[in-house]
């Protein structure tokens, strides 16, 4: 018997987006125990919050209650605390709006989050890009590095049950929610299951670069503020191949990742603490 959940969804203007990824939870497998939904809709300007209601009748004939959340107030860890606040059940799936879960994810990662001790969870992720050629080679290359294919990496998805959610309070204000929580648990603690889920990287070389930028600095910041989670984060493995074999293999890749790697390191004016993942 799989463990009672909550899926929170934190969701910011998400038209477009948030459908799909409520469709994808619809069809899920079933976990064997209750199951409740929660989009945490923050600071919407668009039609996030009605677009996330109209799947009431739908979740409910599945048995999953869902509760859209209208919060005034912008900004993902504020949408993540009102979340928590919210669940009933003590396992917790995160789920960014925009990812596409595959059927068997949700009853894998419950059955995982049913053990006693702390134990965090993700699925395998397929980084989805679909528009300018830029985004396309450099996701080819970037989804083939270790920190992708090893370990569990949660972006866009990751789980924790009632033990494991004890590890922190409310969420930080910090930029990095996902490497704040995969990092307060040893490896040992971090389980990878077989499904998948879509993720989908932001188009444009620009994007990428401000997205990059973000995501160094949300590194930086948990590192800096909480130096005793960064013991956990994993080594690359033994066997991965050194970044100059990996660039032999695909160079067009290689070049458009380098690229990316170099501009983030160039001056820049100080930018928001919340860009667009995608």
């Amino acid at each position: 018997m799989s463990v009672a959940c909550s899926i929170l969804i934190p969701a910011h203007n998400e038209v477009g987006y948030i459908e799909p990824c409520l469709e994808a939870l619809l069809a899920s497998d079933g976990t064997g125990a209750q199951v409740e939904v929660i989009v945490m809709a923050n600071g919407c300007s668009d039609g996030t919050v009605d677009a996330a209601r109209s799947y009431a009748d739908g979740f409910a004939a599945k048995g999953w209650p869902l509760t859209v959340l209208d919060l005034a107030q912008g900004g993902k860890m504020g949408a993540l605390n009102a979340g928590d606040a919210a669940a009933q059940h003590g396992a917790r799936i995160y789920v960014d709006a925009d990812v596409v879960v595959s059927t068997p994810l949700m009853a894998q990662l419950a059955d995982v989050l049913k053990a006693p001790e702390p134990r965090y969870a993700s699925g395998g992720p397929v980084v989805a890009a679909s528009g300018s050629m830029f985004t396309r080679v450099y996701a080819r290359f970037w989804a083939d590095l270790p920190f992708c294919t090893h370990g569990v990496p949660g972006f866009g998805v990751f789980a924790v049950n009632a033990g494991g959610r004890k590890r922190w309070a409310d969420f930080p204000d910090i930029i990095s929610d996902d490497t704040f929580v995969r990092l307060s648990f040893l490896p040992s603690e971090r389980h990878r299951v077989p499904a998948l889920y879509h993720w989908p990287m932001i188009e444009g070389a620009a994007p990428l670069v401000r997205v990059r930028r973000r995501q160094d600095i949300g590194v930086a910041e948990v590192k800096a503020l909480f130096p005793a989670l960064w013991a956990n984060h994993d080594e690359p493995p033994a066997d991965a191949p050194p970044i100059w074999r990996r660039a032999l293999r695909d160079p067009v890749g290689f070049a458009a990742y380098a690229s990316v790697a170099l501009a983030v390191r160039l001056p820049h004016r100080t930018q928001e603490r919340w860009v667009r993942g995608r």
